[in-house]
């Protein structure tokens, strides 16, 4: 009997080139949806992010979390107003997907709350919330400025002092919602003077949190910050008594605390003015 040939070994398949993975690992879906994609922490204000690719829905999806997010610091828009999405759609003329991705944007930035059942409305923190937020940020910045002092140039401060006077300005002559922002950049800024990112990221957040609970809350006509605060501490921060300035800075924190009134009235106006649409 003739033998049999032994088998030949089966061929091992090609290894898949770098390219090819990196090919197919691009073209998997992201987990992470741009509707949930964190801004700049320095911005510490969601209209200063959203999608950049210059399309009309990107676009559009800008300007409806710019008009909630001005809406609320301007306290035309008061905790817990209902944002449906079909009025949101008629209003901008946007599809529902573009309203759906600007509510989850604010959402992702506290500015709304989405409930299954009620759809989008603005946020209402509750005195627990406000306590833990402020609570948190004092801690935060009290472990910040020793480190802001310990780094801090002759330029950094003259910095300052520019941010404090472009502060003043804009206090006399600015909105709301531009005078909060200027402010809270002051406290921002002293945590990137700490050089710890991590530090500092985490405080942007908590700045972002804390100027909205003061928008929605804070009697109209207050001053979010004290601009003559922010002045001292900063003196005290360039004679070096770091111990006095973290207690101003501190006091100053607790009695914007004390301002924030959580009660107040619904007005009766129709969505489009509380956007300043109509």
């Amino acid at each position: 009997m003739p033998s049999r040939s032994p088998a030949k070994p089966r061929a091992k398949p090609a290894p898949r080139s770098k390219i090819a993975v990196a090919s197919a690992a691009t073209e998997r879906p992201s987990v992470v949806s741009a509707a949930t994609e964190r801004p700049s922490v320095a911005s510490a204000a969601p209209r200063d992010a959203g999608p950049a690719d210059g399309t009309p829905d990107s676009d559009m999806e800008r300007r409806i979390c710019e008009a909630v997010y001005e809406s609320v610091m301007s306290q035309r828009l008061t905790p817990g107003t209902k944002l449906p999405e079909a009025a949101i759609c008629d209003l901008f003329g946007v599809s529902r997907s573009v309203a759906r991705k600007a509510l989850q944007r604010l959402a992702h930035e506290h500015v709304v709350d989405l409930h299954h059942n009620r759809g989008a409305v603005v946020a209402e923190p509750t005195p627990e919330d406000t306590r833990q937020i402020f609570q948190a940020r004092r801690a935060l910045e009290a472990a910040l400025l020793p480190l802001a002092v310990a780094r801090a140039t002759k330029a950094d401060y003259a910095s300052l002092r520019k941010q404090l006077r472009d502060e003043h300005a804009l206090l006399h002559r600015a909105g709301q919602p531009a005078w909060a922002r200027q402010a809270s950049a002051f406290h921002v800024r002293l945590g990137e003077l700490s050089g710890n990112a991590i530090l500092h990221g985490y405080l942007a957040e908590l700045v972002s949190r804390c100027s909205l609970i003061v928008a929605l809350y804070e009697p109209p006509g207050n001053a979010a910050c004290e601009h003559g605060e922010h002045v001292l501490i900063v003196d005290l921060m360039e004679r070096g008594d770091v111990a006095e300035a973290v207690k101003i800075n501190d006091n100053h924190l607790a009695d914007l605390e004390r301002r924030i009134s959580l009660e107040r009235p619904q007005p009766a106006q129709t969505l489009a003015q509380m956007l300043g649409l109509a």
